[in-house]
Order: C-alpha cells, then structure tokens, then sequence
C-alpha cells in the first residue's frame, strides 16, 4: 500500500483520516466529522466527502488542533511511516500544538494545593457553599 501520486484520485474523508492514523477506527474518524471536529478547506462537509491531494483539513482532537495538507491518498491503514507521507503538517499549527503544549507543561495541576482530608473548618465552608449546612 503506497499513497498514490495521482492528482484525480480521491477517497472519503472518514477513510483518509482513519488511514492518515489520526483516528484509531473508522467509526470515530465519522462521528469527529458529523461532530464538526475536522474541517475540509475551512467548511464543515460530511464523512462521504471526497478528499484530494492538495486539500487542507483541519482536526481537533482533544486539546490539540492539527491543520494538514492532504500529500498522498490511501484508502488502506498501513503503517505509521507510510500514514506520515499522507499529510504535511503546516508550520503555523506545529507551532501552536508546541505553545499550547508548553501552556499545559506549566500550568498548575488542578487540586496541588489540596492536601490530604478537608479540615473541620473546610468541612463547614464546604456546607455552606454546597446549601448542606
């Protein structure tokens, strides 16, 4: 399985995806796309939608968001060095996954200024904010 050089060649999004290993199975490749998570060429299209080679999709997965060029076409899972070739990512959205990962890195973990059981004191303050007390 090679991605093919053809420009008139095309495949459904929910296949390219799945086969670009941007999903893990077809079925969640299709409801990020019915859910408006991944976009082709800046429209909101549905899973049967064909791509081609030279089309820009973007993907939200998670926190992080991708925005690729489609480079080569499969219809086929294969390994992970040949999904690669399916796709460049471009500059302006490594260096965002890069900043926003960076973000997270230094954010303060939630509940780190917890420590151990709530005192009496918290118990109560808990009670009058939750209308328990």
């Amino acid at each position: 399985m090679k991605p093919t050089e053809q420009h008139d060649e095309r495949v459904r999004l929910d296949k390219w995806l799945w086969a670009a290993r941007f999903f893990k199975h077809r079925s969640l490749a299709t409801e990020a796309v019915d859910g408006g998570k991944v976009q082709l060429n800046g429209i909101r299209v549905k899973p049967a939608k064909d791509v081609k080679i030279g089309d820009r999709v973007d993907i939200q997965i998670a926190d992080s968001r991708y925005t690729v060029i489609v480079r080569g076409i499969a219809e086929k899972r294969g390994s992970a060095t040949l999904a690669q070739g399916l796709y460049e990512e471009t500059p302006e959205s490594i260096a965002a996954r890069e900043a926003g990962r960076e973000a997270r890195r230094l954010a303060a973990t939630p509940g780190a200024d917890l420590h151990g059981r709530p005192t009496k004191r918290d118990r109560r303050q808990i009670g009058r904010f939750t209308g328990e007390g």
